[in-house]
């Protein structure tokens, strides 16, 4: 059903505008806890990993992209990438991370003022750990790159 509802949006939106009522939901990538704000990213290294995961989860594309990125901003932003190829790698990201549930084990320093999380996610019975770094841009953090297991991605 999601899914139904996230195409249906994707193709709404590419030709008008519309306003949709629905219940309030909790927090997103783009929305503070804290602050209720719409920005992209997160408050902190934490946040933007639990974001990220949790679009994975609900595979939900452009509350991925606003989570996703480095220190220039989000990944939907970066003038790098078409979005056809951002929305291509999102779809990547879904399938290999994708989990029931995720703990974070660890949070250390990374090079060049990064954050490096290690997370267990599990998926069913199976578990695994990677490692997800994180990038400051500006006063917003966001998931730059995990050290995805290409069997985990082959599996699924």
């Amino acid at each position: 059903m999601k899914k139904l509802i996230l195409i249906g949006l994707l193709f709404a939106g590419a030709c008008r505008s519309h306003t949709v009522e629905t219940p309030a939901p909790a927090p997103s990538p783009g929305r503070s806890a804290a602050t209720g704000s719409n920005q992209p990213g997160a408050d902190s290294p934490r946040l933007a990993v639990d974001a990220f995961l949790r679009a994975v989860r609900d595979k939900d594309l452009q509350a991925l992209s606003s989570v996703w990125g480095n220190k220039d901003g989000p990944v939907r932003s970066s003038k790098t990438m078409t979005r056809d190829e951002v929305e291509q790698r999102e779809i990547y990201l879904i399938r290999c991370l994708r989990n029931d549930s995720h703990r974070v084990l660890g949070d250390s320093p990374a090079a060049g003022g990064e954050r490096v999380l290690q997370v267990e996610l599990t998926s069913g019975t199976s578990r695994s750990t990677m490692d997800f770094f994180t990038a400051q841009g500006g006063d917003r953090w966001y998931v730059r790159s995990a050290n995805i297991d290409q069997k985990r991605c082959a599996a699924k």
